[in-house]
């Protein structure tokens, strides 16, 4: 198993809302890699499958989330 911490600020998309992801766990080929998300609404710290969430919002390439979100923190 590989940890991999997320230097940068990355916003992500689940199904439980919008959050920071904090870490990424691989397991190897034959499992999903596991994102360690902090959950924006709760603050609580989740895991999601690879295919549970998708990138949100990143400033340095100018990628937006698809369901904006009046969240002042994110501007």
């Amino acid at each position: 198993m590989n940890i991999h911490e997320i230097q940068q600020v990355l916003w992500v998309e689940t199904e439980l809302g919008d959050g920071i992801a904090l870490f990424l766990m691989d397991y190897g080929m034959q499992n999903n890699t596991v994102w360690v998300v902090a959950l924006e609404e709760t603050g609580e710290i989740k895991h999601f499958d690879s295919n549970q969430i998708k990138l949100c919002k990143n400033h340095t390439i100018n990628l937006r989330c698809s369901t904006q979100s009046s969240t002042s923190r994110r501007v």
